[in-house]
């Protein structure tokens, strides 16, 4: 009975998003306020009867209902609860009621949130949202049915992928989902302000608070699911270049230029053509992620490659929201007015310089990504694009934009004193080569894009630093003084350099995991050592360990350093009967400095089961990357915060409505 009142949810739920895309478009081009007030009432309806499908979807899991397909094919009742509950996103159908659900989420924010907004401008924008809606609703209702009943059902059913069980990767679809959809907001926003040609200062504080939240929770996907990739995988690496890894970046990077275009628009009035076709690609890399992986162009852990009619039917609302969104903005755009005049040599300069890197490391991630696959459609032949490409062509465009992210905050608007700039930042300058120096000395044998890498992400930390003080005139006051200073500072500027300090702190991270890690793999028996970075790790042999619904062999590793005891590490061998799959678990010793990262593998049949496959890894700063993830985080949170984005524009005096909207007759 509750699948049936899922499935009829979702039905009212498509009738619903019919209305919410056509009535307030025509109410806004006819000045009718009751067509545009249906925008909102049919946004929280829609998010209503969403929550309702999706809770239907989650009881049916929690109670093993196996008289869903759904549930036979992603859930057994031996898995713990956690992994019963997050099950109802682990599976195509799943992901795509938790995509609409969020979408409907964040339209009953507009409009629940948005009364500072036009009312025009607010019922276009839900239109939009509305359009987007219908399109992922048909499409679950027509191909991708989550309900769909299995008659008779089975005893049991076949269990979710045992790489999937791990509560890093139950969380980390919905974080990244909410980032992907996040921007659908903004692209709505965009479409709307292109409808009625005018792009303002005002439209661009509107926008910023979506787009943020979006970033944030985009960030903190990404970042949870390396942090799984790098535990639950058992290879001790957290970033691989995958193309699903690469269209979760890339939303990301342009979205920080999103970010930083819309700041340039709201306070100089610049930029408005750049900061909407900004959001416009944003979001259409979001699609065109989900359309990578349902298509069944690629296959990995993280991919639905299932019937490729289900590609094509998102490939065709892909050319439609891009093209028809592009197009809208070839023929709109020319007509928009320029924003205010600058120097090269200026903070907006530096933030378009910030913005062109961003977009320009985008196109290279997107070239990498989509090349194998235009090779094997034009001649047949397979390649693949891995990390070397990545590393050499998109790390180098990122390290100017290290060093243009440390100098901008110094920048004034308009026109700035280069020499002036030079001169306050020549001990600082000096203070980095300094410590640069001291790297390679420690680091003899380079490389030396990974010192200068180091160099530039210490220039960002002491640059941002720097900055802040000279803000609160830390040192250069008394301590009361600048203590009020910072308290009087907009949540903004400590979001920013929070967030800034974060992309530094992960720049070590990146740099000491992949640049300085030692990794060692042998074929180990009781009483194999292993010497690693000093530490000598034995090997006591395997164990038999019995799980909820997976057995293990687990490994003791006795781990020593200069013959005093560290530590004891477990790493395991599991395997699911159900899923017929087997997984390994990692154990690991984090420090700040480094961890050391073990796994092991099945022995190879030739030894006669007594001799293992051993993999040892030390990964220097490696737990920089998610401390400095956490700062980006955090700093997104307290610019969220900021009482100016959550205010907006004045509201409209209720007894001087706007001059175009007059009620419905």
């Amino acid at each position: 009975m509750i699948p049936e009142i899922g499935q009829i949810a979702l039905a009212l739920a498509l009738c619903v998003a019919v209305l919410q895309s056509t009535l307030p478009l025509v109410g806004a081009s006819r000045g009718n306020l009751l067509f545009m007030h249906v925008g909102q009432s049919t946004a929280i309806g829609q998010f209503v009867l969403c929550a309702i499908a999706f809770a239907s979807l989650m009881w049916a899991f929690v109670v093993s209902d196996f008289t869903v397909l759904n549930v036979v094919q992603n859930s057994n009742s031996l898995k713990p609860m956690i992994y019963k509950v997050s099950a109802t996103w682990g599976s195509h159908e799943g992901s795509l009621l938790l995509w609409t659900l969020i979408l409907a989420l964040f339209g009953a924010g507009v409009a629940v949130f948005g009364a500072n907004i036009p009312i025009t401008l607010r019922a276009r924008t839900l239109a939009v949202q509305g359009w987007i809606s219908l399109g992922f609703l048909s499409f679950m209702l027509l191909t991708s049915n989550p309900f769909e009943r299995m008659i008779p059902p089975p005893l049991d059913g076949n269990d979710l992928n045992p790489l999937l069980q791990d509560i890093g990767l139950a969380l980390h679809p919905p974080l990244l989902y909410v980032g992907y959809v996040g921007f659908s907001i903004v692209f709505s926003f965009a479409v709307a302000a292109l409808i009625e040609g005018r792009v303002d200062a005002a439209w661009a504080r509107w926008v910023r608070p979506w787009t943020l939240a979006a970033w944030i929770a985009l960030t903190g996907g990404i970042a949870l699911g390396s942090w799984w990739a790098y535990y639950e995988l058992g290879w001790g690496g957290w970033w691989f270049w995958d193309p699903v890894e690469n269209v979760s970046f890339m939303p990301w990077l342009l979205g920080t230029a999103l970010l930083h275009s819309a700041i340039v628009t709201e306070k100089r009035g610049a930029f408005k053509s750049w900061t909407i076709l900004l959001a416009i690609l944003t979001f259409s890399l979001s699609l065109f992620g989900t359309f990578i992986v349902r298509s069944g162009l690629l296959t990995s852990v993280h991919a639905f490659a299932v019937d490729p009619e289900r590609g094509i039917y998102i490939l065709i609302l892909l050319g439609l929201s891009i093209g028809g969104s592009l197009a809208l903005y070839a023929w709109r755009a020319p007509a928009m007015e320029g924003g205010g005049l600058f120097q090269p040599v200026s903070r907006e300069g530096g933030l378009l310089m910030n913005n062109l890197l961003l977009a320009v490391g985008t196109g290279t991630i997107l070239f990498g990504t989509l090349y194998p696959l235009f090779l094997e459609a034009m001649t047949g032949a397979k390649i693949s694009v891995g990390p070397p490409f990545f590393n050499l062509s998109f790390v180098p465009l990122m390290l100017p934009l290290l060093f243009v992210m440390g100098t901008g905050p110094f920048l004034s608007w308009k026109r700035a004193d280069l020499s002036a700039l030079v001169q306050k930042l020549r001990w600082l300058m000096v203070l980095t080569a300094v410590a640069a120096l001291g790297i390679w000395y420690l680091q003899t044998n380079g490389p030396v894009l990974a010192v200068l890498a180091f160099l530039l992400g210490g220039w960002l930390l002491i640059a941002t630093a720097m900055e802040w003080a000279q803000r609160v005139k830390l040192f250069s006051a008394p301590f009361a003084e600048s203590w009020r200073r910072a308290k009087g500072l907009p949540r903004a500027t400590h979001g920013m350099t929070l967030a800034h300090l974060g992309l530094a702190i992960c720049v070590f991270g990146f740099v000491g995991s992949s640049a300085w890690k030692e990794d060692v793999v042998t074929f180990a028996s009781t009483g194999t050592i292993v010497e690693i970075a000093g530490f000598d790790v034995r090997f006591d042999g395997v164990q038999r360990v019995q799980g909820p619904n997976y057995v293990a062999a687990r490994a003791s590793l006795h781990v020593t350093r200069n013959g005093a005891f560290v530590t004891v590490l477990y790493p395991e061998r599991r395997t699911y009967p159900v899923a017929r799959q087997a997984t390994t678990e990692s154990a690991i010793r984090h420090t700040l400095a480094g961890d050391l990262y073990a796994s092991v593998a099945e022995p190879a049949a030739e030894t006669g089961g007594d001799v293992w496959t051993l993999r040892i890894i030390y990964e220097p700063l490696v737990n920089f990357i998610w401390i400095g993830a956490a700062f980006l985080v955090l700093g997104g949170c307290m610019s969220l915060s900021d009482r100016r984005l959550r205010v907006g524009a004045p509201r409209r005096s209720r007894t001087n409505p706007a001059p175009q909207a007059t009620p419905a007759e």
